[in-house]
């Protein structure tokens, strides 16, 4: 993975981590791996992974379950609640991103429609 030098680089991986949830590539209940694993998957230091679960522990996306490891949530509510979240932040960047173009946002639904009615 190349990383951004201007964001910290746990909290990247945690977005790539939350990208993996979201789109069931991690589904909900399956094993992460270990702390060791991950940092050397991520090419990160383990107390960088540490934090990345530590994290994700807080924004209730993953548990750590003694001596069996760490576990996906099962909140399925939880996921989809951090997708919207996600989509949303996603939505503003583009229409950030266009109005940097000097378009506005009903252009940017004129557009969205028309791509819409020429895959109809």
């Amino acid at each position: 993975m190349e990383y951004d030098p201007m964001s910290p680089i746990w909290l990247q991986v945690v977005q790539q981590i939350k990208g993996k949830i979201v789109t069931g590539e991690m589904p909900p209940g399956s094993k992460m791996p270990g702390g060791r694993d991950l940092a050397m998957q991520y090419e990160i230091n383990p107390n960088t992974a540490a934090r990345v679960y530590q994290y994700l522990e807080l924004e209730e996306l993953c548990e750590t379950r003694r001596g069996l490891g760490t576990f996906v949530t099962e909140n399925t509510g939880r996921i989809a609640e951090l997708r919207n979240q996600m989509a949303e932040d996603a939505l503003r960047r583009f229409l950030a991103s266009l109005e940097g173009l000097g378009m506005t946002r009903e252009d940017a639904v004129r557009m969205l429609t028309k791509e819409e009615n020429n895959d109809a």
